[in-house]
């Protein structure tokens, strides 16, 4: 069965193409040929990955989802025995989770053999409680052949408000038997770590690149190295990948 991993979280700028890049080399470090595609109308970010042959397809019509264009990426789903990675955008959030509802599109997945796996990012900062909420909308809406995996960012500051974590909001607590996994970014030193991974990212470039490079310097990827290891580690632990 492949499983067909879509990312949707109604905020924009998150880490949702960051999530769906570092999981298309998860998948490809563990012998897989994913089928990439972002659909994100606006910024097609994970396109930008030439190393990992992402295809676009814009299934959007100004503000209306595209049926047949939807129709397409089905098409394109269908014969996959890899697994399917899809990164949409935040413009897309609410027109593509009303498509997929009405149209029972987990349903037809399940059919096939398929599997969806819905993944969210929750970031700190200003995005907290827009994140929650995203995450909330989506454990509501999305039927039951539907697996969750929450991505914990804290890029942008710690994941709490009012002193509860993430686990303890009530948007987590009333939805926890939908959540299959929780990864936790680990949290990167800004002047070292950070700096490294967010340069790789900038330039579009996934870990085996960047490592290929003699011009990094051998500290520079040495620290590449052990973020890819806490990355695929965090992985390896979530059951449902």
């Amino acid at each position: 069965m492949a499983k067909v991993h879509m990312v949707l979280q109604g905020k924009g700028g998150v880490g949702k193409s960051v999530l769906a890049a570092t999981l298309a080399q998860y998948k490809s470090a563990k012998g897989q040929t994913p089928l990439c595609i972002d659909t994100d109308p606006v910024n097609a970010t994970f396109e930008g990955y030439k190393a990992l042959n992402v295809r676009r397809l814009n299934i959007m019509d100004d503000d209306e989802i595209n049926s047949r264009n939807f129709d397409a990426l089905v098409e394109l789903i269908a014969p996959s025995k890899d697994d399917v990675i899809i990164d949409n955008g935040a413009s897309s959030f609410v027109p593509l989770s009303h498509y997929l509802i009405t149209n029972e599109v987990p349903a037809i997945l399940q059919e096939m053999g398929h599997e969806l796996v819905v993944h969210t990012v929750i970031t700190g900062g200003q995005a907290l409680l827009d994140t929650v909420s995203g995450f909330a909308q989506l454990a509501d809406q999305y039927p039951s052949e539907c697996l969750f995996v929450v991505w914990l960012n804290p890029y942008w500051g710690a994941i709490e408000h009012e002193g509860k974590s993430f686990e303890q909001m009530k948007a987590y607590t009333n939805n926890k038997d939908r959540v299959s996994a929780i990864i936790q970014i680990p949290e990167l030193k800004k002047e070292t770590h950070g700096r490294d991974f967010s340069e790789m990212l900038q330039a579009r470039l996934t870990f085996d690149e960047a490592l290929a490079m003699e011009s990094l310097t051998i500290m520079t990827r040495q620290r590449l190295k052990i973020i890819r290891k806490q990355l695929f580690g965090l992985m390896d632990n979530a059951a449902v990948l």
